[in-house]
């Protein structure tokens, strides 16, 4: 080929404003259908949307057809097979989760690359021999069931389980003897938002379930959830209740025993907010009988330990970015005593370790950790790696050993060993990398959003990128005190080899800078987010990182509402965007499954003053008709019972019949899969790749090499 019409083609490839012809939607019926809300007409044609996908045949026929449209326009994308088979790549290395001790074994998740779901093992002592304990893999023919939460019994005879089918929040626990293997009969349904907490014997463990619902079970509302105990070895309509708040039906309830075995903690919410209130019970011979610790949802309150009758508690209480108290329990007149003062740092956890307490700090959104005596005496920073994320520091009173792991953007988790005696880290297990992590650079940046507020804004590209304008993914979440730390994905590292920039901006509303940074992103300071989203944006494009025509936008659950939020607020700021199981409908969220607890974060739209926040910034309602749109790949899951996917449903429907211009405004229905958690490595692979075809499409990636 001539050079002069191999530039042509080059450009004509790598230009985002290529022409295409307009892509022909499936016709969605309307069905007219209105709310009168707070004396204002709201137009809802697409309700029959939100009827479950396996229950009602014509939304099933319509996911049929939108499917169909989205994978016929993937299938001309030319960097789709090589995203994918870079991904399998990076994803085929020997992966291991973070130990947990019970007794003299070890439990730990693994993966040999490609596996679908992680499996489980045990080894006898440290450096024993190993044996797989439970492989989910055999579970279901396509993948799409996995092992969920998982908890040993204190001296390592049994491990108690949880199973995800398809993506579903609910779990069925079962039990296994972890000596033979051999599946014991237990089986205990309708447990969701659960942790598995056994009694110090053995004997059996504390769950949190809820009744089996009335209507369909991947769209009924969250209520009244309990906290019941189960006997290993008999049937769960023998289990007994052990706590329960009948006249407050919106609190739910997690269950934790101390690591002494000597009391019962439970942790109740109204909602995701982290202000809860505390019950306790002593675990001894007689009947458990609660009382209340922490009274009123005013404040955080974390268990980083216990020695006899003192707690140490992790609060916000007096302290917006969180200190470290202590408490006798059986002391007449409670009274909480600082240990750790409040600093510049955001406090995020604690645990007790031997005799000592590793406190974690989150310092401009990346991990840091300090060693000290119990009485708040400091040892010493904890030297952790690099910049990156530590996660783990999980004890016991009495025992110096712990694990923990560390993940930066370019550095798949490492696992470490670490001994609160000496406050010094070992490499326990160690991946072998397809990949030269040392061709990457990370740099933070603090940018001015729309009022003035510095947000720190991580930038990660291959050291060896060309200067100007590149294609770049910005990806935020700004909700529910969540904070983004740095961490590696293997489809993220796909984007940066073939020369694409990540970056990933702290926004307010989430936990970076404690209980402050979180409620100047809530309720009636929402726009903070998304204004900070936009101030994202602009920073790039000015500082010559992208341009429009090269920027693109990603987010899920909560941030899928941001992608949506912000698309409508700044269309022509971005190239593409890729909202993700998205909160898409503010009106009507709080009517299904889990969208009750979310008033926390987002208010009530059933009062006034909270429905007038959400009616001014609803993805779904603010869809502007006449105004040029980027291109849009909406995803979503038939199983996600989180985020019930009418939310995209209506989100798409709305879109595809405005009049929004000639890029694709499509979504991508996943079958058998849900909110995120628990999807096989096989459909990971398969969304990413085609996502970031999209995207390389609409920013211009080209479409040969690296």
């Amino acid at each position: 080929m001539k050079p002069v019409l191999l530039a042509a083609v080059t450009a004509l490839l790598s230009s985002p404003i290529m022409a295409e012809t307009p892509l022909s939607y499936p016709l969605t019926v309307t069905v007219p259908q209105t709310d009168t809300i707070f004396g204002e007409t709201i137009a809802d044609p697409y309700r029959w949307l939100e009827d479950d996908v396996r229950t009602n045949p014509k939304v099933r026929d319509w996911v049929t057809a939108e499917n169909n449209v989205t994978d016929a326009y993937l299938a001309t994308l030319p960097r789709r097979d090589g995203f994918k088979m870079r991904m399998k790549a990076l994803y085929n290395y020997e992966r291991m989760g973070t130990p947990r001790k019970a007794g003299a074994r070890y439990f730990f998740s693994h993966n040999t690359g490609l596996q679908n779901q992680s499996t489980l093992w045990v080894r006898d002592g440290p450096s024993g021999n190993r044996r797989q304990l439970l492989d989910p893999n055999l579970w279901a023919k396509d993948g799409a069931t996995a092992l969920a939460e998982w908890a040993p019994s204190a001296d390592g005879r049994y491990l108690a389980y949880g199973i995800q089918d398809g993506g579903t929040d609910w779990r069925t626990l079962k039990v296994v003897d972890a000596t033979t293997g051999k599946e014991l009969p237990d089986h205990i349904e309708w447990v969701k938002f659960s942790g598995i907490a056994w009694k110090p014997d053995g004997s059996g463990f504390f769950y949190s379930r809820f009744a089996k619902p009335e209507g369909a079970k991947f769209q009924s509302l969250n209520l009244d959830q309990q906290v019941w105990f189960h006997t290993v070895g008999t049937a769960q309509d023998t289990d007994s209740m052990v706590y329960a708040t009948p006249d407050r039906p919106k609190l739910g309830h997690s269950a934790q025993v101390t690591d002494d075995g000597k009391w019962l903690v439970i942790t109740s919410a109204q909602g995701t907010d982290p202000k809860v209130e505390v019950t306790i019970a002593a675990l001894d011979a007689g009947p458990i009988k609660t009382h209340p610790l922490v009274a009123g949802l005013a404040n955080s309150w974390q268990l980083a330990g216990t020695v006899g009758s003192k707690f140490w508690f992790v609060t916000d209480k007096g302290a917006p970015k969180g200190r470290l108290t202590v408490v006798d329990v059986a002391a007449k007149t409670l009274k909480f005593r600082q240990v750790v003062a409040e600093t510049g740092d955001t406090l995020v956890g604690a645990s007790l370790i031997g005799q000592r307490l590793v406190v974690a700090y989150l310092g401009d959104a990346k991990s840091e950790a300090e060693l000290f005596e119990l009485d708040g005496r400091s040892l010493g920073a904890v030297r952790l790696p690099d910049i990156g994320t530590a996660s783990g520091f999980g004890g016991k009173t009495g025992d110096s050993e712990s694990f923990y792991t560390f993940t930066g953007f370019a550095t798949p988790a490492t696992v470490y060993r670490f001994d609160s005696a000496t406050g010094r880290s070992e490499v326990f297990f160690q991946p072998k990398l397809a990949f030269d992590p040392n061709a990457f650079e990370t740099t933070q940046v603090f940018y001015p959003s729309k009022d003035g507020t510095k947000v720190p804004m991580f930038i990660v590209r291959k050291k060896d990128l060309p200067a100007g304008p590149q294609p770049t993914l910005l990806y935020g979440y700004g909700g529910f005190n969540i904070s983004l730390t740095p961490g590696y994905s293997a489809t993220r590292l796909a984007w940066l080899e073939a020369g694409g920039v990540y970056a990933i901006a702290n926004l307010r509303g989430g936990g970076e800078y404690g209980k402050a940074w979180h409620e100047a992103g809530k309720r009636a300071q929402k726009q903070n987010v998304f204004d900070d989203f936009i101030a994202a944006g602009e920073y790039l494009v000015a500082q010559g990182v992208t341009s429009k025509a090269r920027l693109a936008i990603q987010g899920g659950s909560n941030g899928g509402l941001l992608v949506g939020a912000v698309v409508n607020q700044r269309p022509d700021l971005f190239a593409a965007a890729l909202p993700a199981v998205g909160v898409m409908d503010m009106l009507r969220f709080n009517r299904f499954t889990a969208g009750r607890y979310w008033t926390d974060d987002y208010g009530d739209p059933d009062i006034k003053a909270d429905f007038q926040i959400l009616r001014a910034y609803s993805p779904l309602h603010n869809i502007r008709s006449g105004t040029q749109y980027p291109a849009i790949l909406v995803t979503t899951a038939d199983t996600d019972d989180r985020v019930v996917p009418g939310h995209s449903f209506k989100y798409t429907a709305t879109l595809q019949a405005a009049r929004l211009g000639d890029k694709p405004h499509l979504i991508r229905i996943e079958t058998r899969a849900g909110h995120g958690s628990g999807k096989p490595t096989d459909k990971i692979i398969e969304e990413a790749a085609d996502q970031w075809a999209f995207i390389a499409r609409w920013t211009g990636m080209t479409t040969g090499g690296n």
